[in-house]
């Protein structure tokens, strides 16, 4: 065989035996981290990181790091050196985001302010003080849309306030009288608020499990208040 016949075959081979390699060290960490760590029994993914010998290991938007036999845990960021970029935060980043079209606008109460061009999506529960503080911020913004979906997650009584505020004539009148003026809504919440059930399961299906949570308009997701300075730099990404 010739030279050049010999190295296609051998490269061939190598292509085809390091997928069996890949798949063999993924099963031997899966296997070795579920028999070891409690609670990683179900771990949704594995691959390698950019470090030799080192391999991502992700739960949900959870990322750990561990070694080709899963002897080792690491719980931390994996920062680039050379490009000073944070490959953990960005790797959470992109996990976490939520293409705008796919919100279920119809589920939510819009608020505009000036003209409008900005959007900006804010999952909230009513008795949040976290997002009354937001709030309170978010008022100071201007040329905005916000879509406010109420996703009722502190208790029974965040269930009724959602429901009044959702059933209401005026719902951004009522939420901004509750939020920044403490005037508790009112009303027998006497109409259809499958909407709510509908915020709740899209808030399961992206993981969203605190309040506030903002969306913006380039996927971008941010848990927990932030000030009126920080929304305008986020929004001026859009």
């Amino acid at each position: 065989m010739k030279p050049f016949a010999l190295l296609r075959t051998g490269l061939t081979a190598l292509a085809l035996a390091l997928p069996l390699v890949a798949a063999a060290q993924e099963a031997t960490i899966r296997k070795n981290l579920a028999d070891r760590v409690p609670g990683l029994a179900d771990i949704d993914e594995v691959r390698k990181t950019p470090m030799n010998g080192l391999f991502e290991v992700r739960v949900g938007t959870e990322i750990l790091y561990t070694d080709a036999e899963g002897n080792y845990l690491l719980h931390g960021n994996l920062l680039d050196t050379k490009t000073r970029k944070n490959l953990t935060e960005e790797r959470v980043e992109k996990l976490t985001a939520i293409d705008f079209k796919d919100l279920q606008l119809k589920n939510a109460f819009t608020t505009v302010r000036g003209n409008g061009k900005r959007k900006l999506a804010v999952f909230a529960d009513p008795n949040c003080g976290y997002c009354k503080r937001f709030e309170k911020d978010l008022a100071k913004i201007n040329n905005v849309t916000v879509y406010t979906f109420l996703i009722p997650i502190l208790g029974a009584d965040s269930v009724t306030k959602s429901r009044q505020v959702w059933c209401s004539a005026d719902k951004t009148k009522i939420w901004d009288d509750w939020m920044l003026r403490e005037q508790a809504p009112k009303g027998e919440a006497a109409c259809n608020t499958e909407a709510l059930d509908a915020n709740l399961a899209f808030a399961r299906k992206y993981r969203i499990t605190g309040t506030p949570t903002l969306v913006f308009e380039n996927g971008s997701r941010v848990p927990g208040a932030i000030n009126t300075q920080q929304l305008e730099e986020l929004l001026a990404k859009r």
